[in-house]
This record gives structure tokens, C-alpha cells and sequence, in this order.
């Protein structure tokens, strides 16, 4: 039997009482801290005890703040639901400003999107005066010019309690630090799955990589496209803007890239640089095409391939994609292609996984995540042939296909109720979003962030055992992205121990500080 949180402002029996989220939530009510801690194990949980707290002795109003509009109508949903005596507000950008200036006004709890609230201090139609706690969520986002910083800008002169909320900041120690010093966050708690007093409450999560070798006929379609590529990158080496062919890689050739757009803009408008410039375009095109046919298939490099040919077709086409569409070996390309009926592996091995799941436990549900538009749309196609599957997709909103927040918030809901049992998500579903817990998620790709890897694992084994497959092409770049998201999650957990010293350090270093100059200030009377 449960035992469940008593306090004045949350309705008796609303909250299970976990002693780890009790722990974090007196450790946040009394010091400005970032919390990490896994997806599913109750992040808005947490905030609602430090929120009601601070609402109970009378510490101020409470600011919560989330990315996206369908995150803002979450959480306000979930304090609303468990705190029922508080009335709680939101504001986005759909709120006019006269009405923002009057839920502010008249209500002591707000969630709300940071562009709006960002945008009414630099206007002045309110303050941050009142604020006794400001709440971020997804609080690595706070970096460089992202909204949070801006409203954090303001908070950090009345001098109030804030929090941070993520599942994952990344392996980035300046990155880290960044955010806590934008947000004057002087803590840092970490809770993995391994705590004595979070183990009670974990499922176990089976994760497997699923290794797959690429079919012979994308093997020629590589072969020819890594042909035209060394071709141009000689081309670039010729004209000694890098090193040798071994240098060639996305990360170079963007720098590259950056830098001739600089040289250009400074006035060095030589044939040479032009010439570059074109050349660095069609190998960018090269490695993206493989890229895709290497770890998508052979549909997903046609559409790219289609898009080319359009843009080509219309005034004002780039001359790289003319150059690269002329090139004899182009031509092959696409007889190769339409003469193919070999689709990727992954295509029958999700579809395998995915049938196997519905026949052995029929009420599952299983969510698909593709790097790809166009990836998701073919695999939700693939995916309803599938009789017992009932599919749906969740995209983002560009393009003339995009799905408004309205509609993501609407497949979000029946996949929910199971209406829609298979789920084919792009990134818009890895973050924040209040996705169904689910029995088996797929990666069709691995994705080189350990924080978009750990958002999307965190989709399954909130309320029982669940399963992860990352599907790997052998020899290409989905080994690398696989090794690099491994490797920046084991250094992120022990970076993020020695940061909490360092903002520990330099909260006492602080505080001396302060409290001298107090005393000096005394002493100067």
C-alpha cells in the first residue's frame, strides 16, 4: 500500500510519497539548484513540492517556465490537478499582452513560455519583484541568447530562489557551468537509476543494439557516391584550402565552409574562393547523401535527390547543385536507384520488432524515432501494413505536412488513450512532451547527443519493464554517433559531481564575500 504526500496546499492522496523526490524537493526550497535526474522519475513532481512550500510560507509568486507551448498547458495541468485551493495561470504567445499583464496580476502561480515573459520585462508591463521562486524546465537550454537567460537577467536583482529541471545537461563542463551560471543555480543534484533511494522505483529497461550490415545494391550506390566526393575534396585540396583527403570530414568541411563565407565577406572575392565555396557545397550534398543511404535507405536518398532536382528546375538554383546534378556519374545514380528493390534492413527489422511486440502482448505500445522526415513518413507507412498496428506520426511544425502544436498535442493524446498503438516520432517527440509510457521504443538511428539518447530511452519504463532497440549500420557513421552518445553520458555523471563542488566552492566564496563587505559596511558607520 502507498503512502502519499500530506501537505495543505496538494490534495490528500494525489501524490505517492517517494522519498528521494522529498529529499530533492527540501534540498531545492532552501538553495538555488539544478536537478538532474532520469526522465519518468518525476521532474514536475519535485517542482509541485517545492512550488506548494514556497506558496505556503508566503515566500512570493511562483514563475514556472517551459520551451514550448504544449510543455507550459502540461504543467499547468498536472499544479492545477494536485494544488486545487491555488489557481494557477499560463501565458504564451497566443495570450494577448494586455491579458498577460492580468493573469500576472492576479495570480500567485504562472507557467508560462520564456519568449513572452522575456519579452513583457523588456516592455515593462511586469516585474519580477514578487517572484519568491522561478522554476525552469529543460534548463540546458540555458545558453547563449535562449530566452531563460534573458529572464534569469532580471530575476538575478532581487536576488530569489530558482531551480532547474533536466534529464540530461550534457557532457560539457563549460556547457554545464553556463547554465548554472546564467541561472544562479549554486547546486547541483544528481539521481540515477543506481540510488539506494531511487532503485524502489525503477523498471528495468532492456537495451539493445541491433547491428545490421548495408544490402549490396546501397553499397554501389555509396561506392559511387564516395567517388564523386574524393573527387571534389581533391579538388579542395588543389586549391589548398585543406590538407590532404583525410581532413574531409563534416566537421571540417563545415568550418570550411564558414571560413571562405568570411573571406568572401571581407573582400577576398578571388576565383579561388569562389571556387571553393562551390566545391565545399556539392561535398556537403556528397556526405549527406551518404549519410543517407548508408543509415536510411534508398527511399530517403530518392527524396533527397527529388528536392535537388526541383530546386534545379527553378530560377535562382545554387550552381553546386547544377554542377553536382550534371556530373555524369549523377546519372548513374539514379538508374542505380530506380532499377533497386532493396530498401535499408532497418525497414524489416522494425518491422519484425514491432509485429513481434503486438502478437506476444497486444495492448503494447511502441514508439519509432527517426532522425529523418522523410524516414518517418516511410516507416509509418511500413508500419500500417502491420494489421494489429494502429500507427501515427508526431512531427514538427515546418514545411506544409508540419503538424501544428495542436495537432502533435492531439496524436500525442490517442496514442495515449491507445487509439494509436505505434508511434513514428521525429526529435519533436525526445523532449519535455508528455509522451505514454511505452513498452518498446525504437532508435531507427543513433544520435550522437547524449541528451537527445537519454530523452528518448527515457520514453519507456516509467510504469513497468520496457525495451529499447538501436538499430546500427555496421561501418558507417552510426557506429560513431552510437560510441560518441556512450561516451558523453559516462563523462557527463562524473563531471556533473565535480561542478556541484566547484558551485559550492564559489557560493561560500560568495557568501564570505558578502558577508564581509557587510561587516566593512558596518565598520565604515
Amino acid at each position: 500500500m502507498s503512502v502519499h504526500v500530506s501537505h495543505p496546499l496538494i490534495e490528500e492522496g494525489a501524490v505517492e510519497k517517494r522519498e528521494y523526490q522529498l529529499s530533492l524537493a527540501r534540498i531545492c526550497s532552501k538553495e538555488s539548484t539544478l536537478i538532474v535526474i532520469p526522465t519518468g522519475m518525476g521532474k514536475t513532481i519535485i517542482s509541485l513540492l517545492v512550488i506548494a512550500e514556497v506558496l505556503q510560507r508566503g515566500a512570493g509568486k511562483v514563475l514556472l517556465l517551459a520551451p514550448t507551448r504544449p510543455l507550459v498547458e502540461q504543467h499547468r495541468g498536472v499544479l492545477q490537478g494536485m494544488m486545487p485551493s491555488v489557481k494557477v495561470a499560463s501565458m504564451t504567445g497566443e495570450t494577448s499582452p494586455e491579458k498577460r499583464s492580468e493573469v500576472w496580476s492576479s495570480n500567485r502561480a504562472v507557467v508560462s513560455t520564456p519568449q513572452v515573459v522575456a519579452n513583457d520585462l523588456e516592455k515593462g508591463r511586469y516585474g519580477l519583484e514578487d517572484v519568491g521562486l522561478l522554476v525552469y524546465d529543460e534548463a540546458h537550454r540555458a545558453v547563449g541568447d535562449y530566452a531563460y537567460v534573458k529572464v534569469a537577467e532580471r530575476y538575478r536583482l532581487h536576488d530569489g530562489l530558482s531551480m532547474g529541471m533536466t534529464a540530461s545537461p550534457g557532457s560539457d563542463s563549460k556547457r554545464i557551468m553556463e547554465v548554472c551560471e546564467n541561472l544562479r543555480l549554486f547546486r547541483i543534484e544528481v539521481r540515477t537509476e543506481e540510488d539506494p533511494d531511487v532503485r524502489p522505483y525503477v523498471h528495468r529497461i532492456q537495451l539493445k543494439t541491433l547491428e545490421l550490415d548495408l544490402p549490396e545494391d546501397l553499397e554501389a550506390m555509396v561506392s559511387v557516391l564516395r567517388g564523386l566526393l574524393d573527387e571534389k575534396v581533391d579538388e579542395l585540396v588543389e586549391l589548398r584550402m585543406i590538407e590532404d583527403r583525410s581532413v574531409a570530414t563534416t566537421k571540417r568541411l563545415l568550418s570550411l565552409g564558414r571560413a571562405l563565407q568570411a573571406r568572401a565577406a571581407h573582400g577576398e572575392r578571388t576565383h579561388s574562393v569562389y571556387r571553393a565555396l562551390t566545391v565545399q557545397a556539392i561535398a556537403m550534398k556528397l556526405l549527406h547523401a551518404i549519410g543517407l543511404a548508408e543509415t536510411q535507405g534508398s527511399t530517403a536518398l530518392a527524396r533527397f535527390l527529388d528536392r535537388l532536382e526541383e530546386e534545379r528546375s527553378k530560377e535562382g538554383a545554387s550552381r553546386a547543385t547544377r554542377e553536382l546534378l550534371a556530373h555524369p556519374e549523377y546519372d548513374e545514380l539514379r538508374r542505380m536507384l530506380a532499377a533497386t528493390r532493396t530498401e535499408h534492413p532497418k525497414v524489416s527489422r522494425v518491422m519484425s520488432l514491432v509485429s513481434r511486440q503486438l502478437d506476444e502482448e497486444p495492448g503494447s505500445k511502441v514508439l519509432v524515432f527517426t532522425h529523418y522526415r522523410d524516414t518517418c513518413e516511410m516507416v509509418a507507412d511500413r508500419l500500417s501494413r502491420i494489421p494489429e498496428a494502429r500507427v501515427g506520426r508526431l512531427i514538427g511544425q515546418s514545411g506544409d505536412d508540419g503538424l501544428k502544436q495542436r495537432g502533435q498535442a492531439e496524436v500525442l493524446e490517442r496514442f495515449r488513450e491507445g487509439e494509436v498503438n505505434v508511434l513514428v516520432a521525429t526529435s519533436v517527440g525526445e523532449e519535455g512532451l508528455d509522451v505514454a509510457n511505452t513498452d518498446m521504443v525504437l532508435f531507427y538511428e543513433p544520435v550522437p547527443s547524449e541528451i537527445r539518447s537519454i530523452q528518448r530511452r527515457g520514453r519507456t519504463g516509467r510504469f513497468k519493464d520496457g525495451a529499447v532497440h538501436i538499430l546500427v549500420t555496421r561501418g558507417t557513421r552510426d557506429e560513431a554517433f552510437q560510441n560518441s552518445s556512450l561516451g558523453k553520458e559516462k563523462r557527463m555523471k562524473k563531471r556533473l559531481q565535480t561542478l556541484d563542488r566547484e558551485l559550492r566552492a564559489r557560493r561560500q566564496v560568495e557568501e564570505r564575500s558578502r558577508a564581509q563587505s557587510s561587516l566593512n559596511s558596518f565598520a565604515g558607520r
